[in-house]
């Protein structure tokens, strides 16, 4: 792979032994659709680190076994790409980066978003906002990345909006990040103008430790998107911008009953679709009414049906993606027996009891979080949600076994 930047213009060309359709780091496959993309209002004059790692996160899941940037990266980035993908990365000559003091917040909107915004409110955001291709059209014409921006813009907290098309770099299985990385890149081209030093995300339990929706439902300590100790999370921190993921440690009901109860309550919007609020027909809405009502301890309010291909995966057999939040709401909601997700009452016995685990926060997701930001995290756990015991712990750590 050859890679060059001019501007915030991405462009790259593939060597013989790399592929069209490659697998992101969840073994997910992706088709390229293009060869460039551009990121918006980012600086020329970045880290030549910021700018390979930036880079990377398109280009990786197509790259079999080198990649050559238009500039030289540091030994310790190149050292990184080996270990992590067996990819030799160069030219080699630049010092590394020195990472900054500021955490910012990859800020989405999302509840999980708005939840780690609120652990640290001191935080900057920036917002990655999807923009138009001028060679690819655009399949999926109502995501409205113009809402959430305006959004964001409205919180009262210091944004940066970065837009970029590189989510048309991929052909399949629809515009979307190649790697789920990429929201970062133009985080990553600003690092040196915002002195950054950590990137905060909303990747929360389910996400981290449990394996997320596209793996097997299982314990992931070593998940290699989201483990700050992983192949993602080192080639981070060589560029001086460190993963942190303030609410690793606890549930989607978690950071929804957070982002409620916090001052963006009024800006959290997890729909891709709506304007002036969430869709409601949307399979996300669904999900996420779902907690809501769990959280809020209330019947199921959504116009979706069983008929709906949008709620066919809820009526096969498990495992589900959320696995846990549906075990979770099964057990919370009023009248679920009466709703679409009746069918999933036959593979659970799900409690109150059974299902505690998930109102608080798993230890050691506090522990991995960079020291600098660490004791504000463990402080808004301790006053806020609480930590699991050692039977709850054990409880993440047997998931899927």
């Amino acid at each position: 792979m050859r890679v060059t930047w001019s501007g915030g213009d991405l462009s790259f060309r593939l060597d013989p032994e790399d592929e069209i359709t490659g697998k992101a780091s969840d073994e997910h496959p992706v088709k390229l659709a293009t060869n460039s993309c551009s990121i918006g209002g980012v600086p020329d004059d970045a880290h030549p680190d910021l700018i390979a790692v930036a880079a990377w996160t398109v280009v990786a899941p197509w790259t079999r076994r080198r990649v050559s940037f238009d500039r030289a990266v540091s030994a310790e980035v190149a050292a990184a790409l080996h270990d992590g993908w067996g990819v030799e990365a160069g030219p080699v000559g630049a010092q590394p980066r020195q990472a900054g003091r500021t955490l910012a917040i990859s800020y989405s909107g999302g509840a999980d978003s708005v939840a780690a915004a609120t652990i640290h409110p001191e935080a900057p955001f920036v917002h990655f906002q999807r923009v138009s291709h001028p060679r690819v059209p655009n399949r999926w014409p109502h995501y409205r990345s113009d809402v959430l921006a305006r959004l964001a813009a409205t919180t009262g907290r210091e944004v940066t909006t970065v837009t970029s098309d590189l989510e048309f770099t991929l052909a399949e299985p629809r515009p979307g990040y190649p790697e789920h990385h990429a929201v970062a890149a133009g985080a990553l081209l600003l690092a040196d103008q915002l002195d950054l030093g950590g990137l905060g995300f909303g990747y929360e339990l389910g996400s981290r430790w449990l394996g997320g929706d596209r793996y097997l439902h299982r314990y992931t300590p070593d998940n290699p998107m989201w483990a700050p100790h992983g192949k993602w999370g080192r080639l981070f921190a060589t560029a001086g911008v460190h993963l942190v993921l303030p609410v690793g440690g606890v549930s989607e009901a978690i950071t929804m009953r957070v982002a409620l109860e916090s001052e963006l309550r009024g800006h959290v919007r997890w729909c891709l679709r709506g304007t002036d609020g969430p869709c409601r027909t949307c399979g996300k809405c669904l999900y996420k009414e779902l907690i809501q009502a769990a959280v809020e301890r209330r019947p199921l309010d959504t116009p979706i049906t069983a008929d709906r291909p949008v709620a066919r995966k809820w009526l096969g057999k498990p495992p589900y993606g959320g696995q846990e939040m549906i075990e979770y709401a099964l057990a919370r909601v009023p009248g679920i027996e009466n709703t679409l997700f009746a069918p999933a009452l036959d593979y659970f016995e799900a409690t109150e009891e059974s299902t505690s685990w998930l109102d608080h926060c798993y230890p050691p997701a506090i522990d991995e979080i960079p020291e600098r930001w660490r004791e504000q995290a463990a402080g808004f756990m301790t006053a806020h949600v609480g930590f699991m015991t050692e039977d709850e712990a054990r409880r993440v750590e047997t998931w899927g076994s």
